[in-house]
């Protein structure tokens, strides 16, 4: 028998972010969830080798990887429609669950188990589980804010606005995780800075 679930994972390079924005460079879903899963594991490590946590680093990559898979289905909502209201953003958090399980009757049954735990947080998730989901969080948000760095250096203005609000978003989310204040404070800086300069 066949199944089509990496097939179907595969056309995240056709799920464009950022569409109802001008782009300088238009960023795909793949790409985006490249970049997620690194800094996800890179948090992971700081919070282990700087902060004793036991964090999974490979784990939390993995989960990056996968984090937006739903949006094959859904397509990417723009975050200020998606929240405007709790009833809409409760509405899409059911499409999102139902596109999740759409993905995984694509597997053959004795895989949906160790994917179901990726795409969805365990319902007897531990602290370890649930501190780890909520740097993948920061990481998706540490993503987007690079998003509006490389647009603002290519003479952009369109996403001035949100790189405001994802600024004060991953401010509160650094009082809260310390890997997030790590990461921002050493290696947010030389983005958007060409490549000469990244190699002096």
């Amino acid at each position: 028998m066949e199944y089509n679930f990496f097939a179907t994972i595969s056309r995240m390079k056709y799920i464009e972010r950022w569409a109802l924005m001008r782009n300088s460079r238009s960023e795909n879903l793949s790409e985006h969830s490249l970049e997620v899963a690194m800094i996800a594991h890179a948090l992971c490590t700081i919070g282990n080798v700087r902060y004793n946590r036991n964090l999974d680093a490979s784990r939390a990559a993995l989960i990056g990887l996968y984090h937006d898979a739903s949006e094959i289905i859904t397509g990417d909502m723009p975050t200020p429609i998606k929240y405007v209201n709790d009833h809409l953003k409760d509405a899409y958090k059911e499409v999102e669950r139902m596109a999740e399980f759409k993905l995984l009757e694509r597997l053959p049954s004795d895989l949906r188990t160790e994917y179901e735990s990726i795409l969805r947080k365990p319902a007897d998730a531990d602290d370890n589980e649930l501190y780890m989901r909520r740097l993948v969080k920061g990481a998706d948000k540490l993503s987007a804010y690079i998003k509006c760095i490389e647009e603002e250096n290519s003479g952009n203005r369109e996403f001035r606005t949100a790189k405001e609000t994802i600024s004060g978003a991953l401010e509160k989310l650094a009082s809260e995780l310390p890997e997030i204040k790590d990461f921002m404070e050493e290696f947010l800086p030389p983005y958007g800075r060409t490549l000469d300069e990244l190699s002096k």
